[in-house]
């Protein structure tokens, strides 16, 4: 029995020793097995991923933004630019959760910010740069310093230099320089395959949207070698960014200032001063007005409502925006009337009280009438009778048509045209329509419609702009122009940017006596109390009901030197009763002066001997 059980203990012993081996084999193998099969993944099905990674970890390519082109007026003054800006920047990478604490108390102290607004900045995510996190902008001269002397114990922060739009003139021009803003994550979405980034400042409103492309020049940037930790160890490549081009504009800094002088006590305005023979705008206000570079520092929410949902609307342009014109409006009339040959140049009409058209009576602007005139002195008197009898007679198709040829519904043209409004000419075909609110046959167009529009009241509104570009018809001796603010490579004069305009020479001419007439002896005669410091001057006055129920517009729109119109002005004061005698003309004046002084200082001294 013994010898049997030891006999069966000796085989065990001797079959396990066997197997161990192999165990031992098929452990190793299946090691083997295990790491080329992850090799197998990491290399060959997942091998440009982590090679990628790899790169990334061993090189770091960094950014360089381009500077943004400047913005200058007509004679090369600066108008927009750039400043240094320094921000406070850290490197998660480099930190542990507990030294970013630290840290994060020693700049709160150190730059006198909560510790609140240093967290929130640096758990704000940062797709473009995640290797580095902007706490603070716009440091202070004190806060650099400070930061610059306790440098060596703040380990992971750095200062970077960066550069902001500068507007130096702060809210002069506003509406037509527009400003920059960060791009939105929707718009870098699609604008990422063009180069920008999300730190990238885009153009909003005026030149600097219309030009965004010129303006914003290119980026370039560095590749770096850097090792775990994430020190650089050498250069391996560099790009430099290409600037943007700066924009030269038509605008002239001295005109651009008193059209915003004279308005600046008005509580809502616009003025448009512009070269009748090109169309290049020489000034162009609208108030109320910003500063500019309120988008180039850092605003709380609260600011940002303030300006942007304030009742005065300060962003609006109203050189953009339509009202109703009142009796600048006449000349379209008069053309209404001469052009469909109802009306004769020499016609004349008996002006009256006031002439009922349906159910209301419309009164003349004196209340009494001015017994029998022509164009000419209607123009000068700012007759509402005559103009009444001169639009009902021609019809809406005929003044509508005498609209279009001057600009009016439409656009004009202009580069910064985002935000421009189109106006309205109101017309039979439109109200049969619905007027643009209601169904068609709801709202006939009727002869009371046709009355107010003759005088440019209640279904008529234009933007100072439009005025503007239809008076220089009437300077330029009948050419349609396309106001501008750059002049560029382009020849404003040819046929695409300016057109004859389809009307009689007779025509033209009565208007512009008429026009001629209203400053020598009519409602404008207060912009000729001292001739010596103006040239010749023609133009029309304006009293206009607001239609959306607030005060009257004052309006006056002028062109000078009469017999070679060199500028063209609209001054428009929104619901400022009194008479366009009384509030726009003083403004118009002032802007006339201006020009007539600095056109006198450019010409050349005359020969004596």
């Amino acid at each position: 029995m013994r010898r049997k059980e030891s006999f069966s203990l000796s085989s065990k012993k001797h079959v396990g020793a066997l197997n161990q081996p192999l165990v031992f084999i098929f452990f190793i193998c299946l090691i083997f097995l295990l790491t080329g099969s992850r090799l197998f993944w990491i290399q060959i099905i997942n091998g440009t991923y982590y090679k990628k990674l790899s790169d990334q970890n061993r090189i770091k390519l960094i950014a360089n933004p381009p500077i943004r082109g400047r913005l200058l007026d007509r004679k090369g003054v600066v108008l927009a630019d750039n400043k240094l800006s320094y921000s406070l920047s850290i490197q998660p990478r480099l930190l542990s959760n507990s030294e970013w604490i630290d840290l994060r108390n020693s700049l709160s102290d150190l730059l006198n910010v909560s510790t609140n607004q240093l967290e929130i900045a640096f758990n704000k995510s940062n797709l473009d740069t995640p290797y580095k996190k902007v706490l603070l902008t716009d440091l202070s001269e004190e806060q650099i310093i400070r930061f610059k002397e306790q440098e060596i114990n703040l380990y992971g922060a750095q200062i970077d230099i960066g550069l902001v739009r500068n507007y130096p003139y702060k809210s002069l021009a506003a509406h037509t320089l527009g400003y920059t803003q960060l791009i939105t994550q929707n718009e870098f979405s699609k604008l990422a395959e063009k180069g920008y980034k999300l730190s990238d400042r885009i153009g909003r409103k005026g030149i600097e949207a219309a030009f965004e492309s010129e303006l914003r020049g290119t980026w370039g940037g560095e590749m770096l070698e850097i090792d775990a930790i994430g020190t650089v160890q050498r250069s391996l490549g560099l790009k430099l960014p290409k600037a943007g081009q700066d924009i030269r504009l038509t605008i002239d800094l001295e005109l651009q200032r008193i059209s915003e002088q004279v308005l600046s006590d008005k509580l809502g305005g616009a003025i448009v001063a512009l070269d009748p023979r090109t169309g290049a705008i020489r000034a162009i206000a609208s108030q109320p007005t910003f500063d500019l570079n309120f988008f180039s520092q850092p605003f709380t929410n609260k600011q940002y409502d303030n300006l942007f949902l304030s009742s005065n609307r300060p962003l609006l342009n109203r050189a953009f925006n339509a009202y109703d014109p009142g009796s600048t409006w006449k000349p379209v009339t008069a053309i209404a009337g001469m052009e469909s040959g109802k009306f004769p140049t020499s016609r004349k009409l008996n002006t009256v009280p006031c002439i009922r058209y349906g159910s209301h009576c419309f009164p003349e602007s004196n209340k009494r009438g001015f017994g029998w005139i022509g164009y000419e002195d209607a123009l000068r008197v700012s007759s509402n009778t005559f103009f009444y009898q001169v639009g009902v007679g021609a019809g809406s198709k005929a003044l509508y048509d005498s609209a279009i040829k001057l600009g009016f519904d439409n656009y004009s043209g202009i580069e910064t045209a985002l935000g421009e409004n189109k106006g309205l000419v109101g017309n039979k075909e439109w109200a049969d329509q619905g007027r643009g609110l209601g169904n068609p046959g709801e709202t006939p167009w009727i002869v009371e419609d046709m009355a107010s529009a003759s005088i440019g009241q209640s279904v008529v509104q234009v933007t100072p702009l439009q005025l503007a570009r239809a008076y220089a018809v009437f300077a330029n001796g009948g050419y349609l122009i396309t106001p501008h603010l750059v002049d560029g490579t382009r020849n404003w004069r040819s046929e695409k940017y300016m057109q004859k305009v389809d009307i009689k020479e007779t025509t033209l001419e009565t208007i512009r006596r008429g026009l001629r007439k209203v400053v020598t002896s009519g409602t404008a005669m207060g912009i000729n109390i001292d001739t010596s410091v103006l040239p010749p001057v023609a133009g029309k006055t304006g009293t206009a009901e607001d239609s959306s129920g607030g005060d009257d517009h004052a309006w006056f729109a002028a062109f000078a030197p009469y017999d070679a119109g060199e500028i063209v002005i609209v001054a428009f004061a929104q619901n400022t009763p009194g008479g366009g005698s009384v509030h726009a003309l003083p403004m118009a004046r002032k802007i006339l002066e201006k020009w007539y002084e600095l056109e006198s200082n450019d010409q050349p001294p005359t020969n004596r001997d």
